[in-house]
């Protein structure tokens, strides 16, 4: 059971508790902080306007709310803004917005009463995820609509997903004799004023591309060993001179599952050792196309946005995102725009102009594989049948190329496609909701294309007959994929295998044993 509250909560705790299911419970400290919070804001909202609390919202902040409809007025937030549409997010998005709204309230700056954190704390130990739908935010009071779908089942209304199956919400807290929260305050607009959902969305694809990140060092890795490439592009005196980061890492990585390769050469054997002299036209090529040479350089400044995009998002998950600000220490209440989702929507359109450029990568290294005139050791297709009767990859070929294309087209960055809503008291938004989900889009399509991929080289590694000659660690991704895709030279249907493969590599279960040091 994992304690969150007090610490800074970090990206492998996201891990730990959206993919892991790990149970949470509240620090004491972060209770005491949430209590402090409501107890100062009760007393000093008393005799002052101050927003969400006595006044309108939005546009209609200008109009007084009298005492007596205070509580009815959260209700009315709650129930007007869920008017979301489309398809319902993941029950692993839901959670993962679940966590980043709980740790927001946590820091104890929202004036909520404590029964918001307890019941949120149980929904996600429970397994109780509200019915939150796709289409709805865009992401500058932050997510509202999506938001005011959580806030819907914490007041024990609208519908839930439990035991796999959606449900009545307070049938449900009934069952497991939960009570909806309390409205005392504002804890409507504590809930449904902040960028949880984008921020949930966004650290689950940084989860998401890092595993993507991992598979596409080990694929490239394993097609420089299929064509016998040189080591000098990898190594780590071409690399260091170029500084950045990511590049040296990913070269590092390759150095790494390459160093018990029988098949990588070095050049000083073949090129450097004098015996070129009368030779007037190398048969073999003296440098790999790019998509074989250039991997540090292409997958480096994708590490690079990785490991920034994270860095950026675990501060928003730490970070106070509603509007007003309940400052107890300053004894104050602060109103301004934290809720606004430009700093996520940001992070999320680099993720997704960086997983789109690695997929446009695998599908180059996918087109040498497939054209012999390129590899020119391989038949055409990395067809193990009968040419001109068997067919082999080129049907997967179609598909890869389409998804690609279909990410090349949604990697058109979301966040500059402001359009003014709220009349026109939200005037530029982040649209960082939209943002987030595009690129969970393309990260999916991704791990498609990465299992075409995937099947085609381990396919040409029997047709070469190279498996005892690969590194170890080549050798254990062969084996882990021959007993998913038997090697096959007759046609059939290939979906079944392109399905298996894409399920085996976003099981977080799967590639422990291959990765251990080197994984990113």
């Amino acid at each position: 059971m994992l304690k969150i509250g007090k610490e800074y909560l970090q990206s492998t705790d996201v891990y730990r508790i959206v993919y892991q299911n790990e149970k949470i419970e509240i620090d004491e400290y972060a209770l005491k902080k949430v209590s402090e919070s409501f107890e100062f804001l009760k007393e000093f909202s008393k005799d002052k306007v101050i927003y969400g609390i006595n006044t309108g919202f939005g546009p209609m902040a200008q109009y007084k709310i009298s005492e007596t409809d205070q509580i009815q007025l959260q209700y009315n937030l709650i129930r007007s803004h869920s008017a979301g549409s489309g398809e319902l997010l993941p029950e692993r998005c839901v959670r993962a917005a679940m966590l980043a709204r709980l740790n927001t309230l946590l820091k104890g700056y929202s004036g909520v009463n404590i029964s918001v954190v307890n019941l949120l704390k149980e929904f996600l130990n429970r397994g109780i995820y509200p019915n939150i739908y796709k289409h709805g935010g865009v992401g500058a009071s932050g997510d509202l609509v999506q938001l005011s779908h959580l806030a819907l089942a914490l007041i024990g209304e609208g519908n839930v997903r439990y035991e796999g199956k959606e449900q009545n919400t307070a049938d449900v807290l009934e069952k497991l004799n939960l009570k909806p929260i309390e409205i005392i305050l504002r804890e409507g607009l504590a809930l449904i004023n902040g960028t949880s959902v984008m921020t949930g969305i966004s650290l689950s694809n940084i989860i998401k591309a890092k595993k993507l990140l991992n598979v596409t060092i080990l694929t490239s890795s394993l097609i420089n060993e299929i064509v016998k490439s040189y080591d000098d592009h990898f190594s780590s005196e071409l690399n260091r001179v170029k500084f950045h980061k990511g590049q040296d890492k990913v070269a590092k990585e390759m150095r790494h599952i390459l160093s018990s390769s029988k098949l990588i050469k070095k050049r000083q054997d073949y090129l450097y050792n004098g015996n070129n002299n009368n030779v007037i036209v190398f048969e073999d090529k003296v440098q790999e196309y790019y998509s074989l040479r250039c991997v540090p350089q292409i997958l480096g400044p994708v590490y690079d946005t990785i490991i920034n995009s994270e860095e950026i998002l675990v501060s928003e998950i730490n970070s106070v995102n509603d509007n007003p600000i309940i400052d107890k220490e300053n004894n104050n209440v602060f109103h301004g725009g934290n809720f606004h989702g430009d700093y996520v929507a940001l992070e999320a359109d680099k993720l997704k102009i960086a997983v789109t450029k690695l997929s446009m990568l695998i599908e180059r290294q996918l087109n040498f594989l497939m054209n012999d005139k390129l590899n020119k050791i391989l038949p055409p297709f990395v067809n193990l049948g009968t040419l001109g009767l068997n067919l082999g990859m080129q049907g997967a070929q179609f598909t890869a190329v389409s998804t690609v294309a279909e990410n090349q087209t949604l990697s058109n960055p979301m966040s500059v496609h402001s359009i003014p809503n709220n009349n026109d008291n939200q005037d530029v938004v982040s649209m960082g909701t939209n943002a987030s989900l595009l690129t969970q889009k393309v990260i999916n399509n991704t791990f498609e294309v990465l299992s075409i991929e995937l099947i085609s080289l381990i396919q040409a590694v029997d047709y070469l007959k190279v498996k005892d000659k690969l590194s170890e660690t080549s050798q254990k991704l062969y084996k882990e994929i021959r007993e998913i895709v038997p090697v096959f030279k007759d046609d059939n249907t290939l979906y079944p295998s392109i399905n298996k493969v894409i399920a085996y590599l976003k099981n977080e279960n799967k590639l422990s044993d291959i990765f251990k040091e080197n994984t990113i």
